[in-house]
């Protein structure tokens, strides 16, 4: 008799289980969903002999909250597209990947639309301070590697 009923036990037991196993991988996961942006103006990048190299499509981060905000949480971005951030002064500028999930090119921009400084293929998720090193008004982000491709170098300017 006893033997029967811990058979049963141990059957319950098994039966309780197994239902919440099936249960819980039934349980649809969150959904990551990337972040849309709305690209409403151009920047182009010029060559030392100010003919454009390159343009790209950027949505606009010229508020506070929308420039800490930045790219964080997008996970896909256009091989042509970007984010254009404007300050209301020239100063020293920081950026930092936290919470960025792709490589960027992090691109200084001066008040007479010259690069000053360039971070490439930046490290997602770091925390890392990335440093102007000069006053600038502007800063451009694009996607990893995108300096390079397009010979893209401090000296050089930028139209929007």
């Amino acid at each position: 008799m006893r033997l029967v009923l811990l058979s049963l036990i141990i059957l319950a037991s098994i039966i309780s289980i197994t239902s919440c196993a099936k249960e819980k991988s039934q349980t649809k996961e969150p959904q990551t969903t990337t972040r849309q942006l709305d690209y409403t103006r151009e920047v182009t990048f010029l060559n030392d002999s100010s003919e454009p190299i390159s343009t790209v499509r950027v949505a606009v981060a010229d508020e506070p909250e929308e420039r800490n905000q930045g790219l964080m949480d997008v996970t896909e971005l256009p091989s042509d597209a970007g984010m254009l951030f404007i300050f209301s002064e020239e100063q020293e500028l920081s950026f930092y990947m936290a919470n960025t999930p792709l490589p960027l090119d992090i691109i200084y921009v001066n008040n007479d639309s010259t690069i000053v400084r360039i971070h490439h293929s930046t490290s997602p998720f770091s925390s890392k301070q990335l440093r102007s090193g000069q006053p600038a008004r502007y800063v451009v982000e694009t996607n990893g590697g995108y300096c390079v491709s397009n010979d893209i170098r401090e000296g050089q300017k930028i139209r929007f």
